[in-house]
């Protein structure tokens, strides 16, 4: 392994860690804390892309999703108030979600490399996030797929209550999605401001 793919892979490693962890924190009705680290993932999947090329953004991907495994059946094995932490469907969904995103991040940020600095490192995980939010929320939550684990009791989010308490009324998990599909955007934004500085610095080192 190439050392200079170590601090992606330590950044990745440790992103999907925390959220792993923080996911089981509240903040507020719609969303966990895990929700505000996790689109990190996207900023350290574009800025190995920027440096060092898709090659080395699909390298540090597999080591987070392997990450994401292992917290995964650690998860599975630690019993909450509700069971086990981390479910089947739970698990399936967040591999899933997690790879479909990354790779797609990857092939949309070298399709618009070449145009505007801000372009790839906006769209790419914009369009991603919808792939990571649609997949994790739909597999993890939706009642039509329940036969995906019939011992894992969702009920809960498909409790039909206005969407993120203000618009029509739709399955609690949809506003879960929603919510953290607009934190995602978000974040997509605000990660411009380091990725600029990053890639500026580390492109002025190595010149």
């Amino acid at each position: 392994m190439s050392k200079s793919l170590l601090p992606g892979i330590l950044a990745m490693a440790t992103t999907v860690v925390a959220s792993n962890i923080l996911v089981q924190y509240l903040l507020g009705p719609w969303l966990t804390w895990g929700a505000i680290s996790y689109p990190i993932a996207f900023l350290i999947n574009d800025l190995t892309n920027r440096l060092q090329g898709a090659a080395a953004a699909r390298r540090v991907v597999i080591a987070g999703f392997i990450v994401g495994v292992v917290c995964s059946l650690i998860g599975s094995q630690i019993e909450g108030e509700f069971g086990p932490l981390v479910s089947q469907r739970v698990a399936v969904a967040s591999g899933l979600a997690f790879l479909v995103s990354q790779l797609t991040d990857i092939a949309i940020f070298n399709r618009l490399r070449r145009q505007g600095w801000w372009r790839a490192p906006l769209y790419s995980p914009m369009v991603s996030s919808v792939l990571d939010t649609s997949i994790f929320f739909t597999i993890a939550f939706a009642g039509f797929l329940t036969w995906l684990e019939p011992a894992n009791d969702v009920s809960w989010a498909g409790e039909m209550l206005p969407l993120l308490g203000l618009g029509p009324v739709v399955p609690l998990w949809v506003s879960l999605a929603a919510a953290d599909l607009l934190v995602k955007f978000g974040i997509a934004i605000v990660a411009l401001v380091p990725f600029r500085v990053i890639v500026g610095k580390l492109t002025q080192q190595t010149a």
